[in-house]
């Protein structure tokens, strides 16, 4: 019975969220851009999931999956692994293996755009969404933004409106198999409509914030906003 009502408070608390965030989710390039005309997205092929061309203006599609890091991969057992949710919200969490695990799970393919030019595409991820993990801590109506920090001193900053996707998720599983350390594992965030290095390898914590800061990238001349199709890669 316990479980079944931490779920309801989920489902009811996502449903506000997305009232709360919806016209602006639905205004973000990624979604409002057009095909044809002065807005146009841009890219090749046919049109994905949410639209936009499948592959963005710069990218080469490749089939393997190409290590990108800040030289250092740290290894986090599952029993030592946690994640802080905190900042502006009402209710904070510190979520281990098993509390992560025993959130809705679901199971999403989507394309994952680096912004060093290569795309791989349809990924089969499974995971937590993030808006489910925002349901749990209850965003206070201040909030705007979000940090993420990784276990390897990563960070990176994005808009609720961007993180509150559907297809933004925490990812332990891709391609079939748990995330590897050199990906991410145990868990990263991935970012679909945005390019890669918005979601955080080897997560942390989260921080919600009531207004902007940069992070790692963003502070050494990368984009704030790094939309693929309008090849919005630096600032």
């Amino acid at each position: 019975m316990e479980s079944n009502d931490k779920l309801d408070r989920i489902v009811e608390a996502r449903m506000k969220l997305k009232r709360r965030f919806e016209e602006k989710m639905v205004n973000t390039p990624s979604m409002s851009d057009q095909l044809v005309g002065p807005n146009r997205a841009r890219g090749t092929g046919p049109t994905n999931r949410h639209g936009m061309p499948q592959v963005p203006v710069g990218q080469t599609v490749t089939t393997k999956w190409p290590v990108l890091d800040l030289g250092y991969q740290p290894a986090i057992p599952l029993d030592k692994w946690q994640l802080n949710i905190d900042g502006e919200v009402n209710n904070p969490v510190r979520l281990k293996w098993a509390d992560f695990m025993e959130l809705p799970q679901v199971e999403d393919t989507s394309d994952f755009h680096c912004v060093t030019t290569w795309s791989r595409l349809d990924v089969p991820w499974v995971g937590v969404r993030f808006m489910d993990l925002a349901a749990l801590v209850d965003p206070k109506g201040t909030a705007t933004h979000i940090m993420c920090y990784g276990y390897d001193g990563y960070s990176t900053n994005v808009t609720l409106e961007e993180a509150l996707k559907p297809d933004v998720l925490l990812v332990h599983t891709a391609d079939g198999q748990p995330l590897t350390k050199e990906h991410g594992g145990p868990v990263r965030m991935i970012t679909p409509q945005l390019y890669a290095w918005k979601g955080s390898k080897w997560i942390k914590r989260i921080e919600f914030m009531a207004s902007n800061r940069l992070g790692f990238w963003e502070e050494r001349g990368y984009s704030d906003t790094a939309y693929p199709w309008r090849n919005d890669r630096y600032s």
